[in-house]
């Protein structure tokens, strides 16, 4: 394991917690290990981080991105990980604001569509103790 390998879990649990980590790690396989050690590297070990911006706005660009590019089956994965990078309901919104205005409403209200359904999720879950 290199350092930036254990960066990058350490960085990953942080963000995404230890729960969502341990499922991810328990369903990898031989064929996917070299992309899980990708990711776990470079997306995590390196990107997130850097201590240059905080987890709270990496939190939101990366949301940004996400529904920028259309890439929308990690969103709920990071409204999810807010629990963690400290970005607010309002945070979020903010971010998908800017994307309708720079990338498209199309985009914007599709990943605001999922924001809501992933809070409320995350509300059923708090209530049951989950």
């Amino acid at each position: 394991m290199t350092d930036r390998y254990a960066i990058g879990m350490q960085t990953r649990r942080g963000v995404l917690g230890d729960a969502h980590v341990d499922r991810a790690e328990a369903a990898k396989t031989a064929f996917d290990a070299p992309f899980q050690r990708l990711i776990t590297e470079a997306a995590w070990g390196t990107v997130w981080a850097d201590g240059t911006i905080s987890r709270r706005e990496r939190s939101m660009l990366t949301l940004a991105l996400l529904a920028a590019t259309g890439n929308f089956d990690e969103i709920p994965m990071h409204i999810r990980a807010t629990r963690n990078t400290g970005a607010t309901p309002e945070d979020v919104m903010q971010a998908f604001l800017h994307v309708a205005i720079y990338a498209g409403v199309p985009r914007a209200n599709h990943a605001i569509r999922l924001a809501k359904e992933t809070y409320a999720e995350m509300m059923t879950e708090e209530e049951e103790g989950r």
